[in-house]
Protein backbone atom coordinates (compact mmCIF):
# COMPACT_ATOMS: atom_id res chain seq x y z
CA UNK A 1 0.00 0.00 0.00
CA UNK A 2 1.72 3.20 -0.86
CA UNK A 3 0.07 6.27 1.83
CA UNK A 4 0.22 9.86 1.16
CA UNK A 5 0.37 11.78 4.73
CA UNK A 6 -1.56 14.61 5.42
CA UNK A 7 -0.13 16.95 7.94
CA UNK A 8 -2.34 15.85 11.00
CA UNK A 9 -1.20 11.94 10.28
CA UNK A 10 2.31 13.36 11.47
CA UNK A 11 1.18 14.54 13.60
CA UNK A 12 -0.43 11.80 14.89
CA UNK A 13 2.28 9.68 14.06
CA UNK A 14 5.01 12.16 16.21
CA UNK A 15 2.35 11.72 18.54
CA UNK A 16 2.37 7.88 19.06
CA UNK A 17 -1.14 7.40 17.97
CA UNK A 18 -1.29 3.80 18.21
CA UNK A 19 -3.43 3.32 15.18
CA UNK A 20 -1.32 5.75 12.36
CA UNK A 21 1.44 3.54 13.64
CA UNK A 22 0.28 0.10 12.43
CA UNK A 23 -0.93 1.50 9.22
CA UNK A 24 2.19 3.35 8.23
CA UNK A 25 3.97 -0.02 9.30
CA UNK A 26 2.32 -1.65 6.65
CA UNK A 27 2.82 1.09 3.97
CA UNK A 28 5.27 0.17 0.87
CA UNK A 29 5.95 3.55 0.47
CA UNK A 30 4.81 6.89 2.51
CA UNK A 31 4.62 9.90 0.67
CA UNK A 32 5.01 13.08 2.12
CA UNK A 33 4.04 16.50 -0.02
CA UNK A 34 5.74 19.72 0.29
CA UNK A 35 2.59 21.41 1.31
CA UNK A 36 2.69 18.66 4.12
CA UNK A 37 6.72 19.95 5.10
CA UNK A 38 5.56 23.17 5.22
CA UNK A 39 2.63 22.94 7.14
CA UNK A 40 4.65 21.43 9.30
CA UNK A 41 7.94 23.66 9.48
CA UNK A 42 5.52 26.35 9.86
CA UNK A 43 4.02 24.74 12.82
CA UNK A 44 7.22 23.70 14.66
CA UNK A 45 9.00 27.67 13.78
CA UNK A 46 5.65 28.95 16.00
CA UNK A 47 5.80 26.42 18.75
CA UNK A 48 8.38 25.90 21.55
CA UNK A 49 10.45 22.66 20.11
CA UNK A 50 12.35 23.27 17.15
CA UNK A 51 15.15 21.75 17.23
CA UNK A 52 13.54 18.19 18.50
CA UNK A 53 10.66 18.62 16.10
CA UNK A 54 12.91 19.35 12.97
CA UNK A 55 15.18 16.32 14.68
CA UNK A 56 12.13 13.93 14.35
CA UNK A 57 10.97 14.69 10.89
CA UNK A 58 14.54 14.50 9.79
CA UNK A 59 14.82 11.00 10.61
CA UNK A 60 11.33 9.91 9.63
CA UNK A 61 12.28 11.25 6.06
CA UNK A 62 15.25 9.81 5.94
CA UNK A 63 13.23 6.27 6.50
CA UNK A 64 13.27 3.86 3.94
CA UNK A 65 10.61 4.09 1.80
CA UNK A 66 9.73 7.54 2.65
CA UNK A 67 9.77 9.92 -0.35
CA UNK A 68 9.09 13.69 -0.11
CA UNK A 69 6.77 14.64 -3.06
CA UNK A 70 7.41 17.83 -4.77
CA UNK A 71 4.86 20.10 -6.58
CA UNK A 72 4.85 19.57 -10.93
CA UNK A 73 3.38 20.92 -13.65
CA UNK A 74 0.99 17.26 -13.45
CA UNK A 75 0.25 17.97 -9.74
CA UNK A 76 -0.41 21.49 -10.76
CA UNK A 77 -2.69 20.49 -13.48
CA UNK A 78 -4.61 18.02 -11.05
CA UNK A 79 -4.67 21.00 -8.08
CA UNK A 80 -6.48 23.28 -11.09
CA UNK A 81 -9.36 20.79 -11.70
CA UNK A 82 -9.72 19.81 -8.39
CA UNK A 83 -10.35 23.65 -7.37
CA UNK A 84 -12.98 23.36 -10.41
CA UNK A 85 -14.58 20.40 -9.49
CA UNK A 86 -14.87 21.95 -5.68
CA UNK A 87 -16.39 24.75 -6.88
CA UNK A 88 -19.02 23.55 -9.02
CA UNK A 89 -19.89 20.71 -6.43
CA UNK A 90 -20.04 23.93 -3.83
CA UNK A 91 -17.76 21.98 -0.94
CA UNK A 92 -14.98 24.40 -0.87
CA UNK A 93 -11.69 22.95 1.27
CA UNK A 94 -8.79 24.76 2.17
CA UNK A 95 -6.36 25.56 -0.20
CA UNK A 96 -3.49 23.82 1.06
CA UNK A 97 -5.43 20.40 1.37
CA UNK A 98 -6.38 20.59 -2.09
CA UNK A 99 -2.60 20.67 -3.25
CA UNK A 100 -2.39 17.65 -0.84
CA UNK A 101 -4.78 15.72 -2.69
CA UNK A 102 -3.52 16.60 -5.76
CA UNK A 103 0.16 15.08 -5.05
CA UNK A 104 -1.79 12.18 -3.83
CA UNK A 105 -4.21 11.64 -6.75
CA UNK A 106 -0.84 12.27 -9.10
CA UNK A 107 1.09 9.46 -7.12
CA UNK A 108 -1.71 7.17 -6.89
CA UNK A 109 -1.19 7.15 -3.10
CA UNK A 110 -4.10 6.46 -1.12
CA UNK A 111 -4.40 9.72 1.67
CA UNK A 112 -3.96 9.57 5.51
CA UNK A 113 -5.96 12.00 7.42
CA UNK A 114 -8.55 12.46 9.78
CA UNK A 115 -10.61 15.12 7.46
CA UNK A 116 -13.66 14.68 6.72
CA UNK A 117 -13.64 16.96 3.52
CA UNK A 118 -11.65 14.78 1.50
CA UNK A 119 -14.74 12.76 1.12
CA UNK A 120 -15.72 15.68 -1.54
CA UNK A 121 -13.48 14.90 -3.50
CA UNK A 122 -13.94 12.21 -6.34
CA UNK A 123 -11.55 9.48 -7.19
CA UNK A 124 -8.98 10.29 -4.36
CA UNK A 125 -8.71 7.28 -1.37
CA UNK A 126 -8.86 8.35 1.60
CA UNK A 127 -8.17 6.69 5.03
CA UNK A 128 -9.06 8.21 7.80
CA UNK A 129 -8.12 7.24 11.88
Amino acid sequence: MRLCLDTNAYSALAGGVPSVLGILENAEEIHVPTTVLGELYSGFQLGTLLEKNLKELDLFLSSPGVFIKNINREVSFRYGFLVKMLKEQGTPIPTNDIWIAAVSLNEGSILLSRDKHFKCIKGLQVLGF
